[in-house]
């Protein structure tokens, strides 16, 4: 083992960076031997727990358990629905960061924590330090419901919140580096230690802060290698197989990740903007983040411009006067204003409403910055090296008498010239849906539509592994002969014995509909007793129906063929949930 010289005794660091440091050497391999060394540093208690659906929320939480040594505690991190592991009536301090789910619903690892603290018999937390971080969107309605619920609730119980809650919307770096600094100097303060190493808006410690690497915030230029459309001639969908090149990138993904792009707007609906407007193209406005640029740069690269905020929509009300747009703004209205805006987009304010008068800097500021989309990664890096692949449903629908298009579905789809077109790419962590670590655990995977794809990569890596365990898929979508999605890829996996059982659902090819809970439920008996012999099931798709008629399907088939109440069901999901074994890649 090699060793170093000790820390001399001047040296200008306090006990705590000392055994911070001391611990850094240990791990590299270089502790002396022989060098004396100051006590130990006593660290305090901190617990750390996330409700994460997508994963920020979680690496970020274990980011903040990578800083915590060197502010004095002593960190434990554990997702929210594991809280029978602690007594929170005995915890002193608690961090909750939790993303939201839906509209103001808490992620799925969080859904049964906040069943706990709800309840009447929930324990008193008089002797509790909490904050919460909250992640959230507010293009939606319920921004930062679950966060606002669990502060709202802890506070009711009585724990002390010692740092006021921060919502943060999609780009939550700047507010939660803020969140992060302020929440260490305060909890130092209350613990009687100090804050010992700088920090960024990853809850890492600045020095970890990988250099020139792509980010969310800053993409990796790829290349489109394939555009290929998977439906056939008739279909009423567009789903496309994409492959992207990552050589020289030095991004790498895992099955079950996602890819994260950044797409571009239709030139079309931008010019119809600039026009609607009456107002110059190269007219110059502000950016999002610094800058400016000309307003059709903006508002192609910069900007969403597709579903209007309120911000926007009480400017169009109060520009206009329109009686019946300021009546859908109060807050009793607020179903209305949902139903109101359903089809409608910015340009349907703007040349509906065309006595509302906008200066094209005025307007670029009620307007949010363009996101990047999420999509599941449908291949595996060892079939695949150097490349990922994607599998998108194009979105286009018609709507008050104008055509829409999916802002990044059918720029990949129709606007990517894969030899002059960069496609800003990152890869976007999944740290609760991968396959099974042992490879001869069997899996049942539930994946309608673009559902199929983290389980065509699922199913490839378990293959180029040599993995032994069974494989079930179901898969379903409207018409057999022009949407089977993967046909000859699947049909092949399932010849070669590799995908032991194989069960579709094509629900336009007869007068009854037939989905994939159809399946399941017409399969009870060998479901359960797959899941017996401790099969991890897996479910992607859409989450606002088919995920959860795949649930109401699956605690049926508990209590129908393990013989167990409406209750028991209940619990014995909530155990294949705890043991990771029932995994959900929703959306």
């Amino acid at each position: 083992m090699s060793t170093i010289p000790s820390i001399p005794p001047n040296a200008p660091f306090d006990a705590q960076q000392r055994a911070w440091l001391a611990g850094v050497f240990s791990d590299a391999g270089m502790a002396s031997n022989d060098a004396p060394t100051e006590p130990a540093v006593e660290l305090k208690p901190l617990l750390i727990m996330y409700g994460s659906q997508s994963g920020s929320a979680e690496g970020f939480a274990k980011g903040l358990k990578k800083q915590a040594p060197t502010k004095g505690f002593e960190p434990r991190v554990m997702e929210l629905n594991d809280y029978t592991k602690v007594d929170l009536a005995k915890e002193e301090n608690l961090l909750i960061i939790t993303s939201t789910w839906g509209e103001g619903d808490p992620p799925d690892n969080a859904v049964e924590f906040w069943k706990y603290i709800k309840e009447d018999s929930a324990p008193k937390l008089d002797n509790l330090r909490y904050s919460v971080l909250a992640l959230g969107d507010t293009s939606y309605s319920e921004f930062c419901g679950a966060g606002k619920n669990f502060d709202d609730r802890l506070s009711a119980l009585g724990a002390q919140r010692f740092l006021d809650r921060v919502d943060c919307d999609v780009d939550y770096e700047e507010p939660a580096e803020t969140w992060t600094k302020s929440m260490w100097e305060k909890l130092g303060e209350l613990a009687g230690s100090e804050s010992s190493a700088p920090t960024n808006g990853n809850g890492q410690p600045a020095e970890e802060k990988k250099s020139g690497g792509y980010s969310r915030k800053n993409p990796y230029p790829a290349k489109l290698l394939t555009n290929r459309l998977l439906n056939k001639e008739g279909s009423a969908k567009d789903t496309r197989h994409f492959e992207i090149d990552l050589n020289g990138s030095n991004l790498e993904y895992e099955t079950g990740d996602a890819l994260g792009v950044l797409p571009q707007n239709c030139p079309e609906l931008v010019n119809d903007i600039i026009k609607a407007l009456a107002t110059a193209p190269d007219a110059m406005v502000a950016l999002p983040d610094s800058g400016e640029a000309p307003l059709k740069e903006a508002l192609t690269k910069h900007y969403a411009i597709t579903q209007p905020g309120n911000r926007l929509i009480a400017a169009v009300a109060e520009k206009s006067g329109d009686a019946e747009l300021n009546s859908l703004l109060e807050k009793e209205n607020k179903k209305q204003l949902t139903d109101w805006l359903w089809g409608r987009e910015i340009i349907d304010l703007l040349v509906g409403y065309p006595a509302a008068k906008f200066e094209p800097a005025e307007f670029v500021g009620f307007l949010r910055k363009l996101q990047p989309r999420l999509y599941s990664i449908s291949s595996s890096p060892k079939a695949h090296p150097g490349e990922v692949h994607l599998t998108v449903a194009a979105v286009r629908y018609s709507s008050f008498e104008r055509e829409r298009k999916g802002v990044c579905s059918t720029f990949l789809a129709d606007r990517v010239d894969s030899s002059a077109t960069d496609v800003p790419v990152f890869v976007q962590k999944s740290h609760g849906f991968r396959v099974p670590e042992n490879g001869d655990t069997p899996m049942i995977m539930v994946g309608p539509g673009t559902g199929i794809a983290p389980f065509r990569a699922f199913l490839e890596e378990r293959k180029a592994t040599e993995a032994k365990g069974k494989n079930w898929l179901f898969f379903g979508d409207q018409k057999k002969d022009l949407d089977f999605l993967y046909r000859e890829e699947l049909e092949a996996f399932q010849q070669d014995g590799h995908l032991t059982r194989f069960d579709t659902a094509f629900s336009r090819d007869q007068t009854e509909k037939v989905y994939v809970q159809s399946r399941m439920e017409q399969n009870a008996a060998e479901l359960w007793q797959w899941l017996e012999e401790g099969t991890h099931f897996y479910v992607c798709g859409d989450a606002k129906r088919m995920a959860k008629d795949v649930d109401l399907a699956l605690h049926k088939v508990i209590e129908t063929q393990g013989g167990k109440t409406e209750e028991e069901a209940k619990e014995y999901v909530k155990q294949l949930k705890s043991d990771k074994r029932y995994q959900r890649d929703v959306y």
